[in-house]
């Protein structure tokens, strides 16, 4: 088989511990998946069915505690916020699986920032469109190291936080998930075949804002590895 022009190489992520890379296929993302958040959204979810976004393989990129990865500020906004989360990381397929049987679907887990261009999603939202351009554009998803599962077990609770310029934004307990990650391997088999490479991005608590040029941004959950990025003057 020969292509048109050369395909382009496979987004991927790094592994905690290790110098072999998470190939990155899909990233699905769950919208308002903590009550305090979805309050502060103008919604009150309650226990409503899980919703979906996604983002292009390609807007993942690492943002370990080394790299102080740099990012400029996107184009088209001037409301850039943070969303600190939990992601899982799919290392086999599934397909119509139950939330007692998702876990064997899980390599590894993440903290991750779903980096959005807010007033481009609630221009959208308002208007009844999609939210591609405020949620899927280039260096959208910023990736901490991806830790296996049999390194840290599946966890369940723990600290979730974020920060800007070392003052706390984001702080609670994944324990809080609406939806916990069982359910949310389960409910996303039923519509597409989760396989491996496949990122969800879990939700994330209250007290998401935004981010001005310049400004350092850093995250954690127990257990799991710092995530940090500064970003820098626009595109």
């Amino acid at each position: 088989m020969t292509f048109v022009f050369s395909p382009p190489p496979t987004s991927s992520v790094a592994v905690a511990g290790s110098t072999d890379r998470f190939p990155v296929r899909r990233i699905f993302c769950v919208g308002r998946n903590y009550v305090a958040h979805a309050r502060e959204m103008g919604k009150d979810p309650e226990r409503d069915p899980p919703f979906f976004f996604t983002k292009p393989a390609d807007a993942a990129f690492d943002a370990g505690p080394s790299d102080h990865a740099e990012i400029p500020y996107p184009p088209e906004t001037k409301n850039f916020h943070y969303e600190i989360e939990l992601t899982v990381a799919i290392g086999k397929e599934g397909r119509n699986v139950s939330s007692e049987g998702a876990l064997g679907l899980v390599y590894g887990y993440a903290v991750s920032i779903d980096l959005t261009r807010r007033d481009l999603q609630l221009e959208a939202r308002e208007q009844g469109r999609p939210w591609d351009w405020g949620k899927a554009f280039d260096l959208s998803a910023a990736m901490g190291a991806i830790h296996p599962v049999d390194a840290v077990g599946h966890p369940k609770n723990g600290r979730i936080w974020l920060s800007v310029d070392k003052t706390i934004k984001q702080d609670s307990d994944i324990s809080k998930l609406i939806w916990p990650v069982a359910d949310i391997i389960a409910v996303t088999s039923r519509s597409v075949t989760l396989r491996p490479g496949d990122l969800i991005m879990t939700g994330t608590p209250e007290g998401v804002g935004p981010i001005e040029p310049g400004q350092l941004v850093e995250g954690g959950i127990d257990g799991l590895s710092v995530i940090s990025l500064r970003v820098g003057g626009p595109a």
